[in-house]
């Protein structure tokens, strides 16, 4: 728990102040307009108190600067899990909490509401001041515990029973959950878990490090819960360089997370214009689950048919249908491990050998400026390269002749 005595019920406020200062730029009073000056410093006070050991200031010309450090080789765990682990709770939440599942401690005992309500002020009878739970309050509580499957229910003629859940519980690996708490999506799961052990030690080191999908968490489960249940989500989409929030009602299909930059974008089909559309999941809030979507497996098979011509995300052909994209490299002899990069990272394109020392990489697309970065990483062996999209190709040669300029160098771009 967070040393912070002012803790959270909003998580999604939370949220938009960590993307803006740690993920895309920690900012000054002066530089946040979104909310009060002493919005801004109770916020930043907060997030601060989760992560001490990682903040850093140093002093310019322009005063105090302030940035997040975290060093990967030697930080096991991912400090921003602290913030999910800030929510706060009433007096009452945690009396009610614990009142029912001392009513429900057996598996085998199934309850009727109105029992559980009176066996809940048979508890409370004996203080002065007893707090008083209503039926509404009960209800909502043993509601919530359903839907995240601590608490099970069933018909028995016009009364819901409540029964507490079997325990599944199963002897957990330290090195499983040090690998999935890190890595994979949702992992602060796995930190959870990771709580109720003794050993603080991390296993595992980590050269690149992707840790700001955490604040992703929560609308990562319920995506996933969404495409389980093959159901239509709403949701705000907005991005940082926006003012205007956009409303979507789309089928969630797949998540992608790059392995490059650990960013996670959502591959959804959208009905508005009857086509595939991808959304940074960063850029997302105010998620809902709607009604069931019929044709799921269709929109699935859909974006099957489409990954043989996606490079990244870019999943809708531009007017011009499919852009094509090709480059060729000078390979010596005693660079090997090229070719062998080519093969390893060509992903949906094709590798072909021209002669002994030069090889052509080709590949269809819907957005050939997807591959640019990693074309750029060929620079000093690309002997050709040609794009239909001629903008895509203009820019990338315009780059090598300013670069060759910056650094004195004659020639250009084939």
């Amino acid at each position: 728990m967070s040393e912070y005595s002012e803790l959270i019920k909003n998580f999604e406020r939370v949220r938009a102040y960590m993307r803006d200062f740690y993920v895309y730029g920690f900012k000054s009073r002066e530089e946040y307009d979104r909310k009060s000056a002493r919005s801004y410093d109770d916020e930043r006070r907060r997030m601060e108190s989760w992560m001490p050991d990682n903040m850093r200031f140093v002093r310019n010309a322009e005063g105090k600067v302030t940035f997040i450090s975290i060093d990967s080789r030697t930080a096991g765990r991912n400090p921003l899990f602290k913030a999910w682990k800030s929510k706060s709770f009433t007096d009452k939440d945690i009396t009610l909490h614990f009142i029912l599942f001392d009513i429900l401690h057996s598996s085998e005992i199934a309850l009727p509401l109105e029992d559980i309500l009176n066996r809940a002020d048979e508890y409370l009878s004996a203080f002065e001041s007893p707090i008083s739970f209503d039926e509404s309050t009960v209800r909502k509580k043993l509601k919530e515990y359903s839907q995240e499957g601590i608490i099970t229910t069933q018909k028995q003629g016009k009364r819901l029973l409540y029964r507490r859940a079997e325990s599944g519980r199963q002897p957990l690996s330290q090195a499983a959950l040090d690998y999935f708490s890190e890595i994979l999506p949702c992992g602060v799961i796995g930190s959870f878990l990771l709580d109720k052990q003794n050993n603080t030690d991390c296993l595992f080191g980590f050269k690149h490090h992707y840790i700001t999908g955490t604040l992703d968490s929560g609308i990562l489960e319920t995506l996933f819960d969404a495409m389980s249940r093959k159901c239509y989500i709403t949701l705000d989409n907005l991005s940082r360089n926006s003012t205007v929030t956009h409303r979507h009602k789309v089928v969630p299909l797949r998540i992608y997370v790059s392995a490059q930059s650990g960013r996670q974008h959502l591959l959804a089909y959208n009905p508005r214009f009857r086509g595939l559309t991808s959304l940074r999941i960063d850029y997302i809030s105010n998620i809902e689950i709607c009604e069931e979507c019929e044709s799921f497996a269709e929109y699935r098979a859909l974006l099957k048919t489409a990954q043989k011509n996606m490079w990244g995300v870019s999943c809708r052909s531009g007017r011009g249908g499919l852009e094509e994209i090709e480059f060729t490299v000078e390979v010596k002899p005693a660079e090997t491990h090229i070719v062998s990069r080519l093969l390893r990272e060509k992903r949906i394109g094709e590798i072909e050998k021209i002669d002994e020392a030069h090889y052509k990489f080709s590949a269809r697309v819907f957005d050939s400026s997807e591959l640019i970065p990693w074309i750029r990483s060929f620079i000093c062996r690309i002997t050709s390269f040609k794009c239909s999209n001629r903008a895509v190709e203009n820019c990338f040669k315009l780059d090598i002749e300013k670069t060759c300029r910056l650094y004195g160098i004659g020639g250009g771009a084939e």
